[in-house]
């Protein structure tokens, strides 16, 4: 799964939950903590949460399903084939939440069988005690009521109901009417009878009645359809290898199918594998433009595994509401709205993370599923770490670092408020493990273990892992087995260290230079109570007389010394792969910084070199490695270069300006074009030819860039007006954004209704933009326009799914003074104690 939220990478959604100080990941899921005094390690008085105990194994499920849209109920049918895990058993207990139960029947002769049932668990008398190679089926009818169920959810998947009617009465006329399900952690038994933990795993079907002018979508391959008399058709969708329950998917709505193909592998025949694209009808076109690269990450991933995607299909899904980033069904991977987008809008970005990290799911979660919740960085650590892989594979070495680099800081937040292991047996709930552990430290731990093996064993170890575990479930020391299978070697203390224990390394590096040797020593200053003295293969790298020499080093002791012989080291940089998941404090002069941005390294290294150099702001060496910046071949380098010289105009020597000019018009890269139009743009009042140009850039972040520069010049407002009513309609979020930002800002009149479209068109980060400038912009407004919007804002801080959203429609409501009781009596009510927390810095 993918936040994300996935991560929503995951998604600028770090910018938005600063406003609490809570920690976020920029994978697929979100988890915030609040922490008292020093008590960072939080699971060591938590109960111990084992994986299930399984007395019958559930071989098949079969299903009958049709929806009541009006009541949001599901009336279904399931078919359950059974049998004793080992032990006889006289009676199943499947999970069911909030059914009407109609029957429970032993088939094949609809004998009627004895059951209890409180609402969560369903407890049945079988006829007979059935041994272990002995299976026997139950029928029972039942209706689903989702909304209904007790509220749950957390900062990852926002709601736990497990069956989901989006728009269902048709009011909202810019919203589609659709069903889908969602079903982890454990809510696939909202609307099926099952046996829902991770490590059961079953075949399928699923018969969907639903009005002919609905597609469906589910697990597998779609068998037939079936057109009825009442208007209706009947879907057969059946899915033949086993998979976790959590992993059963539905989807139904209008949208279009747009079919993809694979290449011609090298290594695997393609020839039957589907390969397809749900999006809402007016997104069709642009379909590939987003989902396009899939057939080759499909090949990628199945080359460098050794081992071909596992499934007959791969379609993904984008839905409306979504209650998390994405979630990877066995080869029906469903998405957030944010996803959908025009051809024009990917032209400055792209959704390859996200992608990519559901699809690797479908080898690690999918094909081999994690045994337990507590195991959870089985499936996710590995997704997470997939979006680096495509990320090398696709867009290079600086790409791939420039994510590692996020993920690490990502991971590194959250660790002020907790540190944990990874894999988790102590939990308060399993809700804990959706964090920036399992995904962001999960997918660095990876990278290590690649990095200690190499390529060549990394890969064959996981080749390894998927053959002994395929479509069953793991623990981390199956794991573990795989790798000392193929390396030969006890890896006992590289897992114990990074798997099963708290915390990371912090370094601090101190350097001497004396009679030909250079001396390192090295400290682990972490807190070695709790988290370990570490074992750390790393590579140092020094250079002197410009001759560059790597030299590996064993880090085993909290103090510990170093020598290398070398001549007068003009830099010294430890860990130059940039591969450890800890800090390394290692201070350097301005000299060795310059030499370290020069010196051809990856992303990190030169962007912790320009930090460097601008200890001292001003110096000839610092001006000059920024110049070097603004022609780095790295488009964030590039921008890096750019905001320094904005930052610090006065610095910026004549060849700057005239690079940055030239950048602003021909960048290949809409991002720094859009950062050098913001320069530009400041140095005269005159505006400049290139802002003009701009505002017709293909690139809407480029465009978006230019409008804001436009609004913001001495420009007639006569005119500006007439070139607002030209973008006010734009599909782009930057555009408007940059709209309503002026608009707020010069307290423009009559546009609250544009305020209004524009917020109920919105979903995610563009929402929560679009209700905060329309909080700042509110007060200029006549009473009945703020009546109107109070209404909207209420609406949003009550009852939005996600909280930060809510939060958005609070803080709105907190310029208007007038809403003083609303906002008290909205506070009251809240039941999310972080909500409540950041609305008392509000009043």
């Amino acid at each position: 799964m993918n936040n994300d939220i996935s991560k929503m990478n995951k998604i600028g959604i770090c910018a938005i939950v600063a406003l609490f100080a809570f920690s976020c990941t920029s994978s697929k899921k979100l988890q915030t903590v609040t922490v008292t005094g020093n008590k960072k390690f939080l699971s060591s008085n938590a109960p111990y949460s084992p994986s299930r105990t399984l007395k019958n194994d559930l071989i098949h499920t079969k299903l009958d399903v049709r929806f009541d849209w009006e009541k949001q109920y599901l009336y279904g049918e399931a078919i359950l084939t059974l049998k004793p895990w080992f032990y006889p058993q006289d009676k199943v207990e499947l999970d069911a939440k909030g059914f009407d139960i109609e029957y429970v029947k032993l088939l094949p002769d609809n004998k009627p069988l004895v059951y209890s049932y409180d609402k969560k668990k369903l407890t049945i008398d079988l006829d007979k005690t059935y041994k272990k190679e002995e299976e026997y089926t139950i029928a029972i009818k039942y209706t689903s009521k989702p909304n209904e169920l007790p509220k749950g959810g957390n900062a990852a998947i926002n709601s736990d109901k497990g069956l989901f009617f989006i728009n269902a009465d048709g009011k909202d006329l810019l919203k589609p009417k659709q069903i889908w399900t969602q079903g982890e952690i454990e809510s696939s038994s909202c609307w099926f009878p099952t046996i829902d933990t991770p490590n059961e795993k079953m075949t399928q079907e699923i018969a969907m009645t639903v009005n002919n002018k609905y597609k469906t979508l589910s697990n597998g391959a779609l068998i037939k359809s079936t057109v009825n008399k009442d208007s209706t058709r009947t879907d057969f969708w059946k899915h033949d290898k086993p998979h976790a329950p959590y992993l059963v998917m539905m989807a139904v709505g209008d949208f279009s199918l747009v079919k993809d193909e694979m290449p011609k592998g090298k290594n695997f025949d393609w020839k039957n594998m589907e390969v397809n694209y749900y999006v809402e009808p007016n997104y069709g076109p642009h379909a590939k433009a987003v989902f396009g690269r899939t057939p080759e990450m499909i090949e990628f991933f199945s080359n460098l595994l050794n081992y071909k995607y596992p499934w007959n299909k791969y379609s993904q899904i984008v839905v409306r509401d979504y209650v998390s980033g994405a979630m990877e069904n066995t080869s029906a991977t469903v998405l957030m709205d944010a996803v959908q987008c025009t051809s024009r809008e990917m032209i400055d970005k792209n959704w390859d993370n996200i992608i990519a990290h559901e699809l690797f799911h479908h080898w690690f979660g999918d094909l081999v599923t994690a045994e337990s919740w507590p195991n959870l960085p089985l499936n996710e650590s590995f997704a997470n770490y997939s979006e680096f892989l495509w990320q090398e594979y696709k867009y290079g070495a600086d790409a791939a670092d420039e994510h590692s680099l996020e993920e690490m800081e990502g991971y590194f937040s959250e660790s002020t408020g907790k540190q944990e292991p990874l894999i988790r047996y102590k939990l308060k709930s399993y809700e804990d493990m959706f964090d920036a552990h399992s995904y962001n430290k999960g997918g660095r731990v990876l990278h290590m273990l690649r990095k200690y093996v190499g390529d060549e064993a990394f890969f064959k170890s996981l080749n390894t892992y998927l053959k002994r575990k395929e479509y069953g479930s793991a623990e981390i020391h199956d794991l573990r087995l795989a790798f000392e299978e193929v390396t030969g070697e006890d890896l006992n203390w590289f897992f114990n260290q990074w798997f099963l224990s708290p915390g990371h390394p912090k370094l601090k590096v101190e350097q001497s230079y004396a009679e030909g040797k250079t001396t390192l020593k090295i400290t682990q200053t972490q807190d070695t109570t709790q988290t370990p003295v570490y074992r750390l293969p790393l590579k140092v790298a020094i250079w002197s007389s410009d001759k560059k020499e790597i030299f590996p080093i064993e880090i085993t002791k909290v103090i510990q010394s170093i020598q290398f012989t070398t001549g007068l080291p003009q830099l010294v940089l430890v860990d130059e792969e940039a591969q450890l998941l800890g800090t390394i404090d290692h201070l350097k002069t301005k000299e060795e910084y310059a030499k370290q941005f020069s010196s051809n390294l990856i992303y990190r290294h030169r962007l912790k070199a320009m930090e460097g150099v601008m200890a001292t702001i001003d110096d000839p060496l610092t001006i000059e490695t920024m110049l070097k910046a603004l022609n780095d071949p790295y488009f964030e380098i590039r921008k890096a270069g750019i905001e320094y010289f904005d930052a610090f105009r006065k610095l910026a020597p004549e060849n700057a300006i005239s690079q940055i000019n030239k950048m602003a018009a021909t960048d290949p890269k809409g991002v720094v074009k859009a950062e050098a139009i913001n320069f530009i743009s400041k140095e005269s009042e005159v505006l400049n030819p290139i802002v003009l140009e701009a505002l017709n850039d293909s690139s809407y972040v480029t465009q978006s860039a230019a409008l804001k520069a436009y609004l913001n010049s001495k420009i007639t407002d006569s005119l500006k007006n007439v070139t607002l009513q030209k973008f006010e309609n734009s599909e782009s979020s930057n555009i408007l954004g940059a709209i309503a930002e002026y608009y707020a800002k010069a307290k423009v009149t009559g546009k609250n209704a544009w305020f209004i479209k524009n917020v109920s068109k919105s979903s995610g980060e563009d929402l929560f933009r679009m209700i905060d400038k329309w909080g700042q912009y509110l007060p200029v407004c006549n009473e009945s326009e703020k009546k109107q919007g109070m209404e909207v804002l209420e609406d949003y801080a009550r009852n939005h799914p996600v909280y930060w959203i809510r939060f958005a429609g609070y803080k709105a409501l907190s310029k208007l003074p007038e809403t003083k009781e609303l906002r008290k009596d909205i506070n009251d009510k809240e039941t999310d104690e972080k909500l409540k927390t950041a609305y008392k810095k509000l009043n």
